[in-house]
């Protein structure tokens, strides 16, 4: 008879988290089931019930290691930058290199059924946290004078509707450029033509 499969071995809920990595990869967010992250991580079937409910539980786990990972290489991306519409600017950046470098993590954060405060609250709260970033940075600019002081959550609305659009579209290779640099140059033109000027009007203007 074959050797039975152990319970646990080593870091279960990390062996986990990367067996599910790796099955969304290939058939996205919908298309596993426990028993087979179970398969791959080498366990037994009923292993995950230490540490997940269900397969909801699993991906809301993964979306929150992905808005955890997010935040960091926002805030690095700003990191010591001085004027704060370069921050802004640099942690934008940060996002589409993320989405490009996680983009089985970033489907599962965007693309899956959203994991609610109540059912899934670590998930829900790394979101608002990775949010809650973005709307920082934007206050910063709106405090230096380089962003008018219209409403704040607007205004981060969009830069996130920006940098997110770029990164969806550069995951699923619907944008015309061949390389990472030239997609993170078209990155830095739209931001560029967006947030820092056109169409917005003076920092000095007053909200309509």
């Amino acid at each position: 008879m074959p050797a039975a499969r152990p319970y646990h071995h080593g870091n279960l809920r990390h062996a986990l988290l990367d067996a599910a990595i790796r099955l969304i990869a290939e058939v996205g967010p919908a298309g596993f089931t426990l028993r087979e992250v179970a398969r791959r991580a080498g366990v037994s079937h009923n292993a995950p019930y230490r540490h997940f409910r269900d397969r909801d539980d699993l991906m809301a786990a993964v979306a929150a290691q992905g808005f955890r990972e997010l935040t960091k290489a926002m805030v690095r991306g700003a990191e010591g930058l001085a004027p704060a519409r370069d921050r802004l600017k640099q942690a934008g950046l940060a996002y589409v290199r993320y989405a490009l470098r996680r983009p089985q993590h970033f489907t599962v954060m965007f693309d899956a059924p959203s994991f609610t405060d109540t059912e899934h609250p670590d998930s829900a709260e790394a979101g608002e946290r990775a949010f809650g970033t973005l709307v920082n940075f934007v206050e910063a600019c709106q405090k230096e004078g380089t962003l008018p002081s219209m409403d704040t959550l607007q205004l981060a609305l969009l830069a996130w509707s920006t940098v997110h659009g770029i990164a969806k579209l550069a995951i699923a290779g619907r944008l015309p450029f061949r390389t990472k640099a030239e997609i993170f140059n078209f990155a830095s033109f739209v931001i560029d033509h967006s947030l820092c000027g056109t169409g917005l009007p003076e920092p000095s203007g007053r909200p309509s």
